[in-house]
């Protein structure tokens, strides 16, 4: 279960592995799709579409005829989207290929449903890539978001985290926050953005927004021993070994200062969240660790007025 993208220079490689196919819960998605008449969409556009798991999982719940586009702006995973479409049998369905999200190759009103999943929180403009998500999709046609807020990540506790004392626990927190507002301010994106996305749908003119919060958690139990759990404690693992937070090292620093962190104190708290890692990994040995794998990720819906 490798993530085989982890080591590549594309964007996102390193959230492009297996704990990526275990992000829904499709029976969630199914009652979205009632909720949103999924039977009447002909057409769909995936932006940003990555490596292709969001549009393809989306797939399986739209009618047998729809055609799906997707774009991205890496020629890499345009390729890796083409060939994951074939293995799974939706290469006659699925058609990749290279386009900005602020700049799309294809007429207004184009499309019954426009999507994206967490490629806002990697532009410099997400007003910008909305409304070009809202010009290409049909009058009636449907703009769908799925972004998160990440830094509520930070303060859901497990059976390690929770004894730490409160400073050590907010000394993470605090460096997530200013790396996420660091990011956002070098033009890179804004990592929580998901609590901002209803206001740009309705701000591109959008009507009838609506706004769902995804079912799935990810919870690491004892034994650890369901597909999913082996695959996060891999990514895990993986990540630990190089030295790679939620960013690399070199990134995490880099967001720090531009967003108001202080260089004499980024080593203090890399070296918090560090430890924190290790106290994690030697539970996970011992099998004391478990914890909910909570999150917040956002799923927003538009209508084209």
């Amino acid at each position: 279960m490798t993530n085989q993208y982890r080591t590549q220079t594309s964007h996102s490689a390193e959230y492009f592995g297996g704990t990526r196919d275990y992000w829904w819960n499709i029976d969630f998605l199914g009652l979205i799709a009632d909720r949103l008449s999924f039977k009447q969409i002909g057409s769909v556009l995936d932006v940003g579409c990555g490596v292709g798991h969001w549009g393809q999982l989306l797939a399986r719940l739209l009618p047998q005829d729809p055609r799906l586009d997707g774009v991205d702006r890496d020629p890499h995973w345009v390729e890796q989207a083409t060939a994951r479409a074939a293995a799974r049998g939706l290469g006659h369905r699925c058609s990749y290929s290279v386009s900005t999200a602020e700049r799309l190759r294809f007429e207004d009103a184009s499309f019954d449903l426009v999507t994206c999943q967490t490629l806002l929180i990697h532009v410099a403009d997400p007003a910008a890539v909305v409304a070009e998500m809202t010009r290409v999709v049909r009058p009636g046609g449907l703009v769908l978001a799925s972004e998160p807020n990440n830094i509520s990540s930070a303060l859901v506790l497990n059976s390690v985290s929770s004894g730490r004392l409160p400073d050590d626990i907010l000394a993470a927190a605090r460096l997530q926050l200013l790396c996420e507002r660091g990011k956002a301010a070098l033009g890179e994106g804004n990592n929580s953005i998901g609590d901002l996305v209803p206001g740009l749908l309705a701000a591109s003119g959008l009507v009838d927004v609506r706004v769902y919060l995804n079912d799935k958690t990810n919870p690491l139990i004892p034994p650890y021993d369901t597909a999913e759990q082996r695959a996060m404690l891999e990514e895990w693992s993986d990540m630990k070994s190089r030295d790679f937070w939620i960013w690399s090292r070199d990134d995490t620093y880099r967001f720090f200062l531009a967003g108001g962190g202080r260089e004499d104190e980024f080593d203090r708290l890399w070296a918090t969240v560090t430890a924190q890692g290790d106290e994690l990994t030697k539970a996970v040995a011992d099998r004391s660790y478990w914890g909910p794998g909570a999150s917040i990720q956002y799923l927003v819906a538009g209508r084209r007025a």
